[in-house]
């Protein structure tokens, strides 16, 4: 049996680096501010109970972009493909238009979701839950909508946006250069 070593402090770039082991979804969580869409990427998203309709995600305490959308109460969260890395990008960065480029639907709740996801969410805020430097936010889902054929989504790994290479254990359609035919369903 191996002993553990006794080791320095846990410090902010040892535990990203550790974070970063754990592929994640990323989605992107969007609604409308008055006329103007506002929203970010998110890498912390849960899933968390199907009966009431649940999911969660992890927000950074210095947001400047949460307290707008927390305040525009419905909010739409789009799960992100392969595909959509530049959308994921924009959407985490701190200058420019986060929008430009990013096909998106402004429902009549409010709530703004990404054309072309694997799958999308309305919701509002059930609870939010302090935890460190983040808040866990427990969203209320009120509607959905889901893609039949969505097989290749973005994850957030060692700090980068990536895609799924493989379905089933071969190679994905999409790394041959061979289009899928994107079916949507409403649910």
């Amino acid at each position: 049996m191996t002993q553990m070593q006794e080791r320095a402090p846990l410090d902010g770039r040892t535990l990203r680096n550790a974070f970063g082991k754990f592929p994640t979804g990323v989605v992107a969580v969007c609604a409308l501010d008055g006329e103007e869409p506002v929203g970010m990427a998110v890498s912390a998203f849960m899933p968390v109970s199907l009966e009431p309709p649940l999911l969660s995600v992890c927000i950074q305490k210095s947001s400047t972009t949460w307290p707008q959308l927390r305040r525009c109460g419905a909010i739409g969260v789009s799960v992100l493909s392969r595909e959509q890395r530049e959308h994921a990008q924009r959407l985490s960065s701190k200058d420019g238009d986060r929008f430009a480029g990013i096909g998106m639907l402004a429902l009549p709740s409010g709530a703004v979701v990404l054309e072309d996801t694997h799958a999308w969410f309305v919701c509002e805020v059930d609870a939010s839950h302090d935890a460190g430097d983040h808040d866990i936010v427990v969203l209320r889902i009120l509607d959905l909508y889901v893609e039949d054929e969505a097989d290749d989504p973005m994850v957030f790994f060692g700090s980068r946006f990536r895609g799924i290479r493989h379905l089933g254990g071969r190679p994905h359609p999409a790394y041959a250069d061979t289009p899928i035919p994107a079916t949507k369903k409403r649910v």
